[in-house]
């Protein structure tokens, strides 16, 4: 099964996160299939980047979001162009 979750790197006391499209077995860090966003909790505000369609896409082939991963993409959600 397929995971959309966090990825940490960064130094020790400064991580830096990937939002991964990830095998669940795998280990936190290990071999992904892409990276989908970004988030950096030690900023302020914390700063988010996620490729919603890419999420989208995953999601409709079967991954499931982690509950972290489901918080961000409900706190920050595509942004509509203006017409």
């Amino acid at each position: 099964m397929l995971m959309i979750r966090l990825a940490r790197f960064g130094a020790k006391k400064k991580p830096f996160y990937r939002v991964v499209v990830i095998e669940k077995e795998r280990a936190r860090n290990g071999r992904h299939l892409e990276v989908v966003g970004h988030y950096n909790p030690l900023t302020s505000p914390k700063k988010v980047m996620l490729k919603h369609d890419r999420i989208e896409h995953w999601t409709k082939s079967g991954a499931q979001l982690s509950d972290t991963v489901k918080q961000l993409v409900e706190k920050n959600p595509p942004v509509q162009p203006l017409v």
